[in-house]
């Protein structure tokens, strides 16, 4: 089985997910094309990062597949799930790195892991990795003398050590400042510009979203499923459905507001 057309990267397919009897998105479908930088956004606690974790096979669906680059993660075992795994790379909330290893030394872990290259060699592909996300002067610091946002652009680095065709990132602007924030944005912009790199990034920071993305999809918890997909500007421009409205116009639900006694 294949993807179906050479331009797609993922392919999703009436994918459930959830924990145990609790469903939290069920039987929703979705391709994303190679070179785009596709956005799952939503509200807080509604299922955003299960998803990724779901479609990078951590987690287990509780029905439905997701194919990635021709195969089917979940199904794959021995040589074809590493080959598979060598397809994407991952940037987790936190950056996720180390704290008792260099950032040159949490760069190189996949390539310790994944290939048979000589030591120099590997020295070489992490330093480079990190001089192009702006980090060449860090690689000997530990990752408690560096800022957040330099961290996210460690994992970032990290998650490329293998040149990974894809990139999951998990809320890579969380909690930084929004100047930082623009900086991750235009990093991203500018691997998928001139590398052909496919993004896949949980965000709701609207900002970024509009910075950045191509495509997006809106998960809602009360329908558990899609409540509206497309380019951000057209959403936020005519989107027919209220809440995606309010989304993505930033509008508060005057329901919450004060009320005078």
């Amino acid at each position: 089985m294949t993807n179906g057309a050479n331009d797609i990267a993922i392919s999703v397919k009436d994918l459930s997910i959830g924990y145990g009897s609790r469903v939290i998105l069920e039987r929703i479908s979705f391709d994303v094309k190679r070179g785009e930088v596709f956005v799952i956004l939503g509200e807080s606690g509604c299922g955003k990062s299960t998803l990724m974790k779901t479609m990078i096979g951590l987690y287990a669906a509780l029905s439905g597949e997701v194919w990635i680059e021709g195969g089917n993660l979940a199904a794959a075992g021995g040589e074809e799930r590493l080959r598979l795994l060598r397809k994407f790379g991952v940037m987790y909330q936190s950056g996720a790195l180390f704290g008792s290893m260099s950032v040159l030394e949490n760069v190189r872990l996949p390539l310790d892991e994944f290939t048979e290259l000589s030591g120099p060699l590997k020295e070489m592909v992490a330093l480079a990795k990190l001089k192009l996300v702006g980090l060449g002067n860090a690689a000997n610091k530990m990752p408690a003398e560096l800022s957040g946002g330099m961290q996210k652009r460690a994992a970032i680095a990290r998650a490329m050590a293998l040149d990974p065709d894809i990139l999951f990132l998990d809320e890579p602007s969380a909690g930084l400042d929004p100047i930082t924030s623009a900086g991750i944005d235009l990093l991203v912009s500018g691997l998928a510009r001139h590398f052909g790199i496919t993004f896949v990034i949980v965000s709701h920071e609207l900002a970024s979203i509009y910075a950045v993305a191509d495509r997006v999809i809106m998960v809602d918890c009360q329908s558990r499923g899609i409540v509206a997909e497309g380019k951000p500007g057209d959403l936020r421009d005519h989107a027919s459905d209220r809440w995606v409205h309010r989304f993505f116009n930033r509008q508060a639900d005057e329901s919450h507001s004060v009320q005078p006694a």
